[in-house]
């Protein structure tokens, strides 16, 4: 049977006495509703208890996961977290073994409590494909690699409750490893050692920090845990003798000195003794600070007064003294620091510093009300600043109370211009925001990206122009020969969205062929301009050579063959081609006759109406709106549109009484023309195709004069006709590109009556 934890208090049988548990809890942090608390274990445990007794092993793990919810809520109490935090620790580990589902804990327990259970188990996922699969993988994992690794978690973490528990998760796993196997204990303390206990660091929780350190390199390096634990063994009487005597006798000096102060010795952690034995190329001895005590003072000027008598009383070491209290380290820590020749001649340190300093010290962004103005840091480093931002976040969350504010904000304040995403073997990767699988491909590696036929994520196949995610794990699906496609240049379906992709796939076709260039580069222009209904042999080829700054239409098609201008760039130079007398004329480049066309803004006036025509308009004498603000326009009965802020409590009620009279309006400028074009759409039918076409329609801002669909059940082909309003044939084409990449789309193009391709 698995053994009670001796911090639970238990029955005579060995169970856990839930009430006693709860009367401790309470004590140390204050509960709003004990009995949710109460739910949750009870929830918990009946997940051991529905086991049939047959399953031992599941059962041992099981019980096992119930104990470890309720460590890891008294590490969240010890942190002076709230109630959420505690519930929603208790419920982890059931939930993350799969015992528990995620929508038992939204339905019983409420969206904020599922969503801090979600964040941890994303952390967890991130954990594990960081995790190396062996112990040669764990000794070749690079200082860069896990650096990645701990900003990728930070990135990840829209609520700093969701860190907290996993590093309280992190710290009942390595206390529990003890009887595991060695790589088991190898690899959890690997992965604590490098992300848990930093980025515990980071935050400021220092005895969570030093415990994490401690277990890890009794783990990581036995032979010196176990060296230095018996030097400590061997002096512990002496040390504590004279660290009795050290502490009496300050305790007298600061009385006479009216100071309340709390003197205590102050243990010295292994690992920091053996870092700083490897740091000063030093032995045991020569370590100053095992011999340690700590002063806990009233105010800041206590501090000083308290420095003074020390140093009045026993001859400082030189170079052995820092104020943090003036200049804080990175993560908050405040205290003064000195090391003197104590009685005996014995080299002694003494910390100093408030009470509040050293709450902070121990609960870092616990502490949530010690940290106005305490972080004095420049905020160039990203990396810093979210860091900084967390350490304030339970300040930010007493004050704004809400979950949903809080939560708002917090996405809000904080912008992400990098994501993280896994290599098939657990490397991490960090791109820009909006990267694809083709990005990916070309940043793991040139000749990667050339071979690249498609890509899985998370193991299912998806489309090469899928937005990646942080913590995708990518895995790219090559071919033998490398042969990039031409597409992937074409800004309108995302392919590429990084310089660095798209300058390697121009550069390999800028080395191809010039022959092959050139045939591919008129192959692009006459297939668009073909589904552009456009003639190409009505242009004046040699004038948008010129446009584009090359001597000849061939340089120009095959510098489109060779990826150094994009289509987008020809298009516009063959529009700009037609003076404004000709487009009268021309309406291949002019999208439409002259009659159909009409300017976005109404005449002579500075609000733009959408979709309507000249129309008068007049300012609201309620809410004076200027320009710049949000507006919306009233129709009026003989006073045309009247205008309103979107924020006006008279257009609210308008809105509510007579919607069908609220008209969309925007502040006007300069007008752009616009044309209208007809374009045809043949997909296989399906549920919802027209929707997405209207959703792409929607996204671009385009205004829809009409639309038409017609479904021929026996081959279940639909045509949809649609009717858009145009500014220029870029625009038009990117639109198509658009329509074309939904699923089930076959062809999309322009209709003109007369054209013959």
């Amino acid at each position: 049977m698995v053994k009670v934890r001796e911090d639970h208090p238990v029955h005579e049988d060995g169970t856990v006495d839930l009430d006693l548990w709860l009367l401790r809890l309470q004590q140390q942090v204050e509960i709003e509703d004990i009995e949710l608390v109460r739910h949750a274990c009870e929830i918990a445990k009946q997940v051991y208890d529905s086991v049939d007794s047959s399953e031992d092993a599941w059962s041992q793990n099981s019980i096992g996961s119930y104990l470890t919810g309720l460590e890891m809520a008294q590490i969240m109490a010890e942190l002076q977290q709230d109630q959420e935090s505690i519930v929603a620790a208790i419920l982890y580990r059931s939930v993350r073994e799969d015992k528990l589902k995620v929508d038992t804990v939204r339905n019983q327990f409420g969206h904020t409590i599922c969503s801090l259970i979600e964040g941890v188990l994303q952390m967890a996922a991130i954990g594990s494909r960081a995790n190396p699969r062996s112990e040669h993988d764990v000794l070749n994992t690079g200082a860069p690699q896990i650096d990645t690794v701990r900003k990728m978690l930070v990135a990840m973490i829209d609520d700093v409750r969701v860190a907290l528990i996993k590093i309280a998760e992190r710290t009942c796993a390595i206390r529990g490893v003890k009887e595991a196997s060695r790589r088991k204990r190898y690899l959890v303390a690997r992965e604590v050692f490098d992300i848990y206990a930093p980025l515990a660091h980071r935050l400021g929780i220092g005895h969570i920090k030093w415990e994490l350190e401690d277990l890890s390199f009794r783990y990581l390096k036995p032979n010196d845990y176990k060296h230095i634990a018996s030097l400590l063994d061997e002096k512990r009487i002496d040390r504590q003798q004279y660290i009795d005597q050290v502490v009496e006798v300050l305790q007298r000096e600061l009385k006479a000195q009216s100071i309340e102060a709390d003197v205590s010795g102050r243990a010295k952690h292994i690992y920091s003794i053996w870092r700083k034995m490897q740091r000063k190329n030093i032995d045991f001895a020569q370590v100053y600070d095992v011999r340690a005590v700590r002063i806990l003072v009233p105010e800041i000027r206590d501090c000083y007064t308290a420095l003074g008598i020390i140093h009045g009383h026993w001859r400082n070491i030189p170079y052995e003294f820092d104020d943090y209290i003036a200049s804080p380290k990175p993560n908050g820590y405040r205290s003064l620091h000195t090391a003197v020749f104590g009685p005996e001649g014995k080299v002694l340190e003494v910390q100093v510093r408030t009470f509040d300093m050293h709450e902070e010290a121990e609960l870092g962004v616990c502490a949530h009300h010690l940290y106005k103005g305490t972080d004095t840091r420049s905020k160039s480093d990203a990396y810093e600043d979210k860091i900084a931002w967390l350490r304030q976040v339970l300040e930010w969350h007493e004050d704004l109370g809400e979950s949903e504010a809080f939560g708002e904000m917090l996405r809000g304040d904080v912008v992400q211009d990098r994501l993280y995403v896994f290599t098939p073997d657990g490397h991490v990767v960090d791109m820009p925001l909006g990267a694809t699988p083709v990005d990916f491909a070309y940043r793991v590696h040139t000749e990667i990206g050339h071979r690249c036929r498609g890509a899985k994520v998370n193991g299912r196949i998806v489309q090469l122009n899928r937005p990646l995610k942080t913590g995708d794990q990518v895995e790219i699906l090559t071919s033998k020969e490398a042969m990039p496609r031409r597409d992937w240049l074409n800004a309108n379906l995302s392919y590429v969205t990084t310089s660095r992709a798209r300058a390697k796939i121009a550069h390999w076709f800028k080395f191809q062929d010039r022959d092959k260039n050139e045939d591919a580069g008129r192959h692009i222009v006459e297939k668009e301009f073909l589904r552009l209904a456009i003639d190409i042999r009505e242009l004046d080829l040699a004038r948008v050579a010129k446009e584009l700054n090359y001597q000849n239409i061939n340089d120009a098609f095959a510098a489109l063959g060779a990826g150094d201008i994009r289509l987008s760039q020809f298009l516009n130079a063959a529009q700009r081609q037609v003076d404004a007398p000709e487009q009268d004329e021309q309406l291949d480049l002019a999208l439409a006759s002259s009659s159909s066309r009409r300017t976005a803004s109404t005449e002579d006036s500075d609000i733009r109406i959408l979709g309507v025509g000249n129309v008068l308009t007049t300012m609201a004498s309620c809410c004076k709106p200027v320009p710049g603000d949000p507006i919306a326009g009233f129709i009026t009965q003989g006073r045309g549109v009247s205008i309103h802020r979107e924020d006006c409590s008279n257009l609210a009620t308008l809105r509510d009484n007579e919607p069908q009279r609220i008209v969309a309006v925007d502040w006007g400028g300069e007008s752009e023309t616009t044309y209208p074009v007809d374009i045809s759409i043949e997909a296989y039918d399906r549920s919802g195709l027209l929707r997405d076409v209207m959703m792409v329609m929607a996204n671009e801002n385009l205004n829809i004069i009409s639309a038409n669909t017609v479904t021929d059940k026996t081959s279940s082909m639909a045509h949809l006709s649609l009717t858009i309003e145009v500014s220029r044939l870029e625009l038009l084409g990117r639109i198509m590109d658009k329509v074309n990449q939904i699923p089930n789309v076959l062809d999309v193009h322009r209709q003109r009556s007369g054209f013959k391709s």
